[in-house]
């Protein structure tokens, strides 16, 4: 069955342990705050993903897949229930242990690996790359997000794809909800948003029924499509087609929410 994470984290990974996104990904309640993302969302996306880049051209178990930062293993799990070859690599052993226990439930082969993605080592090449639901952007330097690209530039096989899923800028900026307020099993959320420096950024109250309330902070680079274009030629990767979001309808840069990239090495 599938993999342990590691059992220590690297040195150079400590840094990473006291970010925003070590703590808030590694804690139950994110799960919670996150449960209208669901199965047939990730579903219909990776059926749109394979179609797009032909991957149903060769049998699922000769595409080796390397799902980035694939939390709880919502896509990890549909491409393996596909026969697809995964392996899904995450920061938090909290979203791995779920992603475990999923696919055990299920009798799912997933292989499962704990690493910082700037640390991603190209000990294999991989057919299909992916890293969904705005995982990218997290560092506090653009120079560590190229770090992120050149990893996967350097475990991508020949002729193999990169799908990289971003927030469209434009839209958001339109469209942004400074505060909103929702009730989840049970909990108080309250989600206070803004754009600041070129980051989307996100304060996140939960209110339980007992105990004093719990905040935590998510802070996300956003990218035009000229600075993401920018970025990934630096690493050697190029922009094949744009999907606006996750059916896989045509991208427009003012109503689409999303700016769903197939990359491949240029």
């Amino acid at each position: 069955m599938s993999s342990s994470p590691d059992s220590t984290i690297r040195a150079d990974e400590k840094s990473a342990q006291q970010a925003w996104f070590a703590e808030w990904f590694n804690h139950p309640l994110y799960l919670q705050v996150y449960s209208h993302r669901d199965n047939a969302e990730a579903s219909k996306c990776i059926r749109m993903i394979i179609g797009r880049t032909q991957s149903t051209d060769r049998h699922p178990s000769s595409v080796s897949v390397l799902d980035i930062a694939c939390g709880a293993g919502r896509h990890a799990l549909e491409l393996a229930r596909l026969g697809y070859s995964v392996t899904g690599n995450d920061l938090s052993p909290f979203l791995l242990d779920t992603a475990r226990s999923e696919a055990h439930r299920c009798g799912i082969e997933l292989s499962l690996t704990c690493c910082d993605m700037r640390h991603l080592k190209a000990d294999r090449h991989y057919n299909l790359i992916l890293q969904l639901f705005t995982s990218f952007g997290y560092f506090n330097t653009v120079e560590e997000d190229l770090c992120v690209l050149e990893n996967v530039s350097s475990l991508l096989a020949p002729d193999g794809w990169y799908i990289l899923d971003l927030i469209n800028v434009r839209h958001l900026r339109r469209n942004l909800v400074p505060v909103s307020r929702r009730t989840v099993a049970g909990l108080d959320v309250l989600e206070e948003r803004s754009i600041e420096h070129g980051r989307i950024k996100k304060k996140i109250t939960i209110a339980p029924t007992e105990g004093e309330p719990l905040r935590f902070s998510e802070s996300v680079r956003l990218f035009t499509p000229e600075e993401i274009e920018t970025l990934l030629d630096q690493a050697g990767l190029a922009i094949e087609s744009v999907a606006g979001d996750y059916s896989g309808a045509l991208f427009d840069s003012e109503a689409s929410p999303r700016m769903l990239l197939f990359i491949r090495k240029s």
